[in-house]
């Protein structure tokens, strides 16, 4: 593209193009977005060097069509990282990498396997929790869990809790740094490296596991078991943190809503704790942006996309689109269609993990309304949700009434 053409789109697209990387990762994008979508539901945005999508029903045309808008791209930043991965990959070769792995997380399969496990494990945490009276909810209960659950899960051997959030966080950091158009850093390269090790240890010993049972297929060689287990890991913790996190925030921050929830659950009455977290996944998603690349000249919402050009779509922008959720600008555990949200994505390339995630955030989120008496949001120690690719807030401070 030249200079004249990219002069022309800044003039067509006047507010995508007065965006920067910080507007869109701060705690105002919200009205941000919605001023996009209004306006400009493709627009281009010079800081992204792409398009950006706020428009619910053009969204998924995009997820729908691999054909048009593939993730097959060498500029994807995952795999700049981890290497090809059924994140990164279409057609054929995505569903060859991503079939091994699939079984395991169907929904039916994680009830059967996890259900009870992941209640202990969040009651485990929260009842250590309980007698202080005051701690962070993100640091303390959200990532312990998250990291817990996908170690289990994988059948990782040998390895502790924050050995793998080290390796979570230098991965995490790495992705958003190439996005951002910078290189791989040592210690990205370094902790990839150490999980690759920690995954041939697994496969070589931990028989019956679900990495041992995914290389003994054998239609993935030993690099491409690594990747896609690395999305895995990081998609999984970045995914399950983000998503509790901001799920205890915001029903935290709606007291009576929260007592609601509460009561339905002394009754019996499980759904309005599904439709808390389905509802949490709309309002503020943790997974903000997710990337797509056109593969021939395409009309999209009016914007003429040439082949080859970035084409993002804002999760965070479709989830409040008003023509699918009515007052989307409100959290309203009683949403009659909160789970038609897009934060997994939608077509091929859903999140696997969906259903592992959606279990481990009802289950913190009904611990602490279960197990800490009086709980309630210390607004002075939270941070709001805030992040340009993964959105979640880094803190979640919440006091209650200890016990005895």
């Amino acid at each position: 593209m030249g200079p004249a053409d990219a002069g022309d789109r800044d003039s067509l697209f006047p507010r995508g193009a007065a965006l920067g990387l910080g507007d869109l990762g701060g705690s105002g994008v919200h009205a941000l977005l919605a001023s996009l979508r209004t306006s400009e539901p493709v627009s281009w945005l010079p800081a992204l060097g792409g398009w950006l999508v706020t428009s619910r029903e053009i969204a998924l045309d995009v997820m729908r069509d691999p054909g048009t808008f593939t993730v097959d791209d060498p500029r994807f930043s995952t795999a700049q990282v981890v290497g090809p991965s059924m994140l990164s990959l279409d057609g054929a070769d995505h569903e060859r990498h991503r079939t091994p792995f699939a079984d395991p997380f169907r929904s039916s399969a994680v009830r059967d396997a996890f259900a009870d496990w992941t209640r202990d494990e969040a009651r485990r945490l929260v009842s250590e929790l309980a007698p202080s009276g005051y701690v962070d909810l993100a640091s303390s209960l959200a990532a312990p869990l998250a990291v817990s659950t996908i170690t289990k899960a994988l059948g990782l051997v040998d390895v502790d809790e924050e050995t793998m959030l080290a390796w979570y966080t230098s991965i995490v950091d790495a992705v958003v740094g190439v996005a951002a158009g910078r290189e791989v850093p040592e210690a990205g390269t370094a902790a990839v490296a150490a999980l690759r090790r920690q995954v041939e240890t697994t496969v070589a010993e931990a028989t019956g596991s679900l990495l041992s049972t995914v290389a003994g297929v054998g239609t993935l060689d030993r690099t491409e078991v690594f990747s896609n287990t690395a999305i895995l890991l990081f998609g999984a913790i970045e995914t399950s943190q983000g998503m509790t996190s901001n799920a205890l925030l915001h029903l935290l921050s709606h007291p009576d809503q929260l007592a609601e929830v509460r009561a339905a659950l002394a009754d019996g009455e499980e759904a309005l704790l599904d439709n808390a977290v389905e509802e949490s996944l709309r309002f503020e998603p943790a997974v903000a942006l997710v990337d797509r690349y056109a593969t021939t000249d395409v009309d999209l919402g009016g914007a003429a996309i040439r082949r080859g050009e970035l084409v993002s779509i804002s999760l965070t922008a479709v989830n409040r689109d008003p023509a699918a959720f009515a007052d989307p600008d409100r959290f309203d555990v009683h949403r009659p269609n909160a789970r038609q949200n897009l934060s997994f994505v939608h077509g091929p390339h859903a999140c696997l993990g969906m259903h592992l995630a959606r279990l481990e955030t009802r289950e913190a989120l009904w611990a602490v309304a279960d197990l800490l008496a009086g709980v309630r949001l210390d607004p002075d120690g939270t941070e709001p949700p805030r992040g340009l690719i993964f959105r979640r807030a880094p803190t979640v401070v919440a006091a209650w009434d200890p016990a005895g």
